[in-house]
């Protein structure tokens, strides 16, 4: 069978972008687009990215505009932006040089879960740390990869993301923002091992942190682009994709009940509002068959 080619690029004078397709089966990790911007433009993202989009500086120096508060992000600097978080972004000076990647995929922010990266992150690095290299290695490879489907991209992905845990620092902020948003963690920890319980409300996740529900819903807005409670939403599905993706055979109600749900059908119509498909079709999609 002939291979379906899921990569485009486009080349235009201030740069190079990599496409690549969705394919039938999502990969757990999978890069959406990849590049270099020689002359970065102005951004406006009122609803945010669907990906996750990780934007650094090469040369020059660009500012941030994300919940109200602005940022800089010089060289030797880059920003992690969760799907969904509205931003926008411009050079600060007259020109700004950026190497991007955005990615997606069934496990995605379960990886990023792993690193403790659990929100939206600034990180910086010393000049020897081989971030940018990496990055731009994998730049540099897809233009000559025979791989057509995106998966070798997808392999350097993890690798750039555990680079990036290794060697990227994201203390020492100009703005308190992000340290506000540090407060979240304790409780992002605590969702990770009390998520299958369905008694937690906005309640137990405020008094957990010492927080009104009502600041934690602006910490969770200004992190994610969601509630509190969409946030808990969203992590039941994600760990019971990750249950379905091991294949050992427990049915829909073990695992609607293991993710925080008392009720199959409820979880089946909540994996279908959030995913676009049922249960039994990710099973499928992932090549897992019962």
């Amino acid at each position: 069978m002939e291979q379906l080619d899921r990569r485009t690029e486009t080349v235009v004078d201030d740069g190079r972008r990599f496409l690549f397709a969705l394919g039938e089966h999502e990969l757990p990790l999978q890069v959406e687009s990849l590049g270099y911007n020689h002359d970065q433009e102005p951004i406006t993202r009122t609803k945010g990215y669907p990906c996750f989009h990780w934007l650094q500086t090469l040369e020059g120096e660009g500012e941030f505009e994300l919940s109200g508060r602005q940022f800089s992000l010089p060289p030797g600097c880059g920003s992690l932006l969760f799907p969904g978080v509205p931003h926008t972004y411009a050079p600060k000076d007259k020109k700004w040089v950026t190497m991007y990647v955005t990615f997606g995929g069934s496990l995605a922010e379960s990886i990023l879960a792993a690193f403790d990266i659990r929100h939206t992150e600034w990180f910086h690095w010393n000049e020897d740390a081989p971030i940018t290299a990496q990055l731009a290695a994998m730049i540099e490879q897809v233009q000559h990869d025979e791989d057509r489907s995106g998966m070798n991209a997808s392999a350097q992905l993890y690798q750039f993301i555990m680079t990036l845990k290794k060697y990227g620092q994201t203390g020492s902020r100009s703005s308190s923002l992000f340290q506000h948003l540090e407060k979240l963690d304790p409780l992002l920890q605590w969702l990770d091992r009390h998520y299958g319980d369905p008694e937690i409300g906005l309640n137990d996740m405020a008094q957990l942190l010492g927080l009104s529900p009502r600041y934690l819903n602006s910490l969770f807005r200004q992190a994610f682009g969601i509630t509190t409670y969409a946030y808990l939403i969203r992590l039941r599905i994600r760990k019971a994709k990750e249950l379905m993706s091991r294949g050992d055979r427990k049915s829909i109600k073990e695992i609607a009940e293991l993710s925080g749900y008392r009720d199959p059908s409820h979880f089946i119509a909540t994996f279908g509002k959030t995913e676009g498909m049922t249960p039994d079709q990710f099973r499928k999609m992932q090549g897992i068959v019962f």
